[in-house]
């Protein structure tokens, strides 16, 4: 072989190095985003069993609020975990009035616990506000209109109040849209919901609030629907992708401009999915499901992680205490 076909061939097999080399990296970063490094891992479990809760968060302080027992009973339960360490706090004030299906939110430092059912299944129009600072609640002026399970979510310091059920049987589902103003303590009512529903998931990004699936009957008509409320326009978006998957009685945070729905139930049973949507490119993408389906469940984000707590792993009043965390892979959340 002459020198020239030497150098030739030294050429060519440098060529299929460095090309196998970039394959084979690139195919193994495919497959490292394939096989997400997210996980599930079991946080300290609520010292009550509980379900058709919900959940808010002030600091690394996670509040499980109201809910019923095994028996069907509503209950003034309120829970405080604090994430930090993994521990539940004694001595935490109960609801002034049992309620379960309520919704909270928190701004300022206090919490905003909206409508419910009382024990006979009656919808409220209450609104108590919870002091952690004097560890006692206060009723601020009722909403214009009693309803239960709706969704409640604060954007720049107004807390917004959107569908639920107006009782009945879960027969008149709502698309009344009302706004409370905490430094007046007064209600105003807003553009309604194109699609009257309840038992649906919320959450906030940039400044806009997604109100997620629910139902729109009493036997569980669940439905797909994600609609976008724009506070600063009084203005509803429709046309965004639907969820994979129709769910009520399921939960939702948003986290590094993510919304992940979790949880949830149907008439065959309970949900354990995990589906975040990206509001930025309106696509839906599965994620790593609940170890535990449930519905009726507690979810919030805090530091990089997704806590899902409590809620009914059976249709009906079935209860649990547990406390679930999704860590995120970076990859998922950038």
């Amino acid at each position: 072989m002459n020198s020239i076909s030497r150098i030739g061939l030294v050429f060519i097999l440098g060529v299929f190095t460095i090309s196998t080399f970039f394959f084979l990296n690139s195919f193994q970063l495919s497959f490292s985003q394939l096989n997400s490094s997210s996980y599930w891992s079991r946080g300290a479990d609520m010292p009550n069993l509980t379900t058709e809760a919900t959940a808010a968060r002030i600091n690394d302080g996670i509040y499980v609020i109201g809910g019923y027992d095994e028996a069907g009973e509503g209950v003034g339960m309120v829970e405080l975990y604090n994430a930090t360490t993994d521990t539940w706090i004694e001595g935490i004030s109960q609801l002034p009035v049992p309620l379960h299906h309520v919704s909270a939110a928190s701004f300022g430092g206090k919490l905003y616990v909206a409508g419910g059912y009382t024990g006979d299944w009656t919808a409220s129009d209450r609104l108590f506000i919870y002091d952690p600072v004097t560890n006692q609640w206060t009723q601020a002026n009722p909403m214009p209109t009693p309803r239960g399970y709706p969704n409640a979510e604060f954007v720049n310091g107004t807390l917004y109040v959107m569908g639920g059920d107006g009782g009945e049987g879960y027969a008149r589902a709502l698309d009344a849209t009302e706004a409370y103003d905490p430094i007046t303590n007064q209600w105003t009512v807003k553009s309604q919901m194109p699609t009257a529903r309840h038992h649906a998931a919320s959450a906030v990004v940039d400044g806009e609030i997604y109100v997620i699936g629910g139902r729109i009957g009493e036997e569980l008509n669940n439905v797909d629907l994600i609609e976008k409320y724009n506070p600063d326009s009084d203005s509803w978006t429709v046309d965004l992708e639907p969820m994979p998957s129709k769910r009520s009685g399921n939960a939702a945070t948003s986290l590094n401009g993510n919304i992940y729905v979790v949880g949830g139930e149907q008439n065959e049973g309970t949900f354990n999915d995990n589906e975040r949507y990206d509001p930025n490119t309106d696509t839906w993408t599965k994620e790593l499901p609940m170890m535990n389906a449930r519905h009726g469940l507690g979810v919030v984000s805090f530091d990089g992680k997704i806590y899902a707590i409590g809620g009914g792993p059976d249709r009906g009043f079935f209860t649990s205490g547990i406390n679930e965390i999704y860590h995120l892979d970076n990859n998922t959340t950038s």
